[in-house]
């Protein structure tokens, strides 16, 4: 790893800076960019106040071909500084989004989802002259199609009640004490929830990779990566925001090693047939495997398939049938007897794991 980039912040110009990276770098890429807003008047509430919108000077470009310039500009360092396997997040709303996935696809970068983060407290529209704007899009692409990117989808299941996570992702803005303020008015007009940068690093990257954002306004996710032990590199042109930024994360703590650990995605645990651990001697044919209940049973036979009743195939499929399901899990389903106690035969295939 490249101790220039690791747990630092830069406040300058991002197009500049990214071109002083070496290539294949970062391991992951956060990207909030200026959303180009194009907002032509002052917005008021119904009671006449002035609502505080996005008008900064940042946000601001001369025309869509500008606009499309430098999101060109950028996402193209970008792609030339992540690793093979690296991946790249960007959100926007629908001013933005679908022009920045033009030149994301035009790049050769592979679109793995869409999500869609649906805010659970969004500013209403006061004028009711259009649907309520509630959500805004990321767009999750790997640097090709051919990249072997992260995705810790047990954690995210976990996270989720183990049911699969979606691409809907209900969470509220960015509110109450986590909203940095300076004499009651806000740091960062589009600061970002850190719920919402916890997911995706949970999501997309492992402890100690290294994670950029090129925009990193006030710094959520610097602060993220740091309490979840990843190392941040983040680049911001305003002063201001920099400083917030860079406050925010002296005040930040890391989560303790011992919590950071998350759960193994089985698709990267060796694939591991039924059949070999019966060619192997590890369970021979004749051999009676039952449910957890020992209400069930089967029988082993020397090509590793079993049999119950009338119905015969591999350890899923018969448990699949017993079941009346689609599929099953027969290594967590099928119990073997261990000196009296009953044990899942995916015992046998870790102590198999463990021994290679």
């Amino acid at each position: 790893m490249n101790c220039d980039f690791k747990n630092k912040l830069i406040n300058g110009d991002s197009l500049k800076e990214l071109k002083k990276i070496p290539d294949e770098s970062f391991d992951l890429i956060f990207a909030d960019p200026p959303y180009n807003l194009q907002l032509k008047k002052e917005l008021f509430r119904p009671d006449r106040s002035r609502v505080k919108a996005v008008n900064d000077k940042w946000d601001k470009f001369k025309n869509f071909k500008n606009y499309d310039d430098f999101t060109f500009s950028w996402l193209s360092e970008c792609k030339r500084i992540l690793k093979k396997d690296g991946a790249i997040w960007v959100i926007g709303s629908y001013h933005n989004i679908f022009r920045v996935g033009t030149t994301i696809q035009n790049l050769g970068f592979w679109i793995l989802n869409d999500i869609i983060w649906n805010k659970r407290n969004p500013m209403p529209n006061f004028k009711g002259t259009r649907f309520t704007n509630a959500h805004e899009t990321l767009i999750w692409a790997s640097k090709s199609e051919k990249s072997k990117y992260t995705f810790n989808y047990q954690s995210l299941k976990c996270l989720n009640d183990d049911i699969q996570m979606r691409s809907n992702w209900d969470l509220p803005i960015c509110n109450g004490s986590e909203r940095l303020k300076k004499k009651g008015k806000k740091v960062h007009s589009t600061q970002k929830p850190e719920a919402l940068l916890h997911r995706i690093l949970l999501a997309t990257s492992n402890k100690n990779d290294l994670i950029l954002d090129p925009f990193l306004g006030s710094g959520t996710t610097a602060v993220v990566a740091k309490k979840l032990c990843r190392n941040y590199y983040g680049i911001e042109k305003e002063k201001n925001y920099f400083k917030a930024a860079e406050n925010r994360l002296k005040n930040t703590k890391k989560i303790e090693n011992n919590y950071l650990d998350t759960l193994q995605n089985n698709r990267s645990k060796p694939r591991i047939p039924f059949g070999s651990l019966v060619e192997l001697g590890i369970i021979k044919p004749g051999t009676t495997i039952f449910d957890d209940k020992k209400k069930i049973s089967a029988k082993i036979m020397a090509d590793g398939s079993i049999k119950h009743a009338k119905t015969e195939g591999s350890i899923h499929k018969v448990a699949a049938t017993i079941l009346g399901a689609e599929s099953c899990n027969g290594w967590t389903y099928w119990h073997y007897n261990l000196n009296g106690q009953a044990v899942p035969i995916d015992n046998l295939r870790q102590r198999l794991i463990s021994n290679n």
